[in-house]
């Protein structure tokens, strides 16, 4: 199973510092889509999936500088989604228990219904990352070049379009538009190989 990236261990690092606001808004950045996606996928509706994502951000933030790197207890990314595993059955406990108003709820079905991925580093939790670095890393990219060369890449490597088709809508040859795809691609691989190296 591909695992993707794996997350730096000196962004981990510097979570412990709650004072290291850089690192917090790099974590942010990359994981908040990251759980929201998880969460989203447990059956929660936007607003509900919001809050529980910010439940999850609040409990990293609280536990992170006990959390230490040890291929034998897991990832951090497997424990990220641990987390998230946990508090979305505790918010459906939580309404389910609210929207009958007898207290009882039958535990053992709402942890069938969502059970944690297969092994600590499941293709979804990889998966969702890699998305959650790639939009990361193209907003910052993005930034970087011009809107003509954002254009080419997007339209012919994202969205699958034709070099030929972008090419004359962009009033270019399509070496052109090949010369600045391969730009951004490597513009991209750049800043996801800086940030996992940081």
């Amino acid at each position: 199973m591909d695992h993707g990236p794996q997350t730096r261990p000196s962004l981990v690092v510097r979570l412990g510092d709650r004072q290291d606001h850089a690192a917090w808004q790099e974590f942010v950045e990359v994981y908040e889509p990251l759980v929201y996606r998880l969460i989203r996928r447990g059956g929660l509706q936007d607003a509900d999936a919001q809050e529980v994502t910010q439940q999850v951000l609040v409990a990293v933030a609280g536990a992170v500088d006990r959390w230490q790197v040890d291929p034998a207890k897991g990832s951090f990314r497997g424990w990220l989604a641990t987390i998230a595993r946990n508090l979305l059955t505790n918010y459906l406990v939580r309404q389910r228990r609210h929207a009958r108003g007898t207290g009882g709820t039958d535990f053992q079905r709402l942890l069938a219904e969502h059970a944690a991925p297969a092994g600590p580093e499941s293709a979804l939790v990889a998966l969702e990352y890699r998305r959650s670095l790639f939009r990361w890393a193209a907003e910052r990219v993005r930034g970087q070049v011009q809107r003509a060369t954002w254009e080419a890449f997007w339209q012919t490597a994202v969205a699958g379009r034709p070099v030929a088709d972008v090419a004359a809508e962009l009033g270019s040859s399509p070496g052109a538009v090949y010369v600045a795809r391969s730009r951004v691609i490597r513009r991209l691989r750049q800043e996801v190989e800086a940030f996992e190296k940081q």
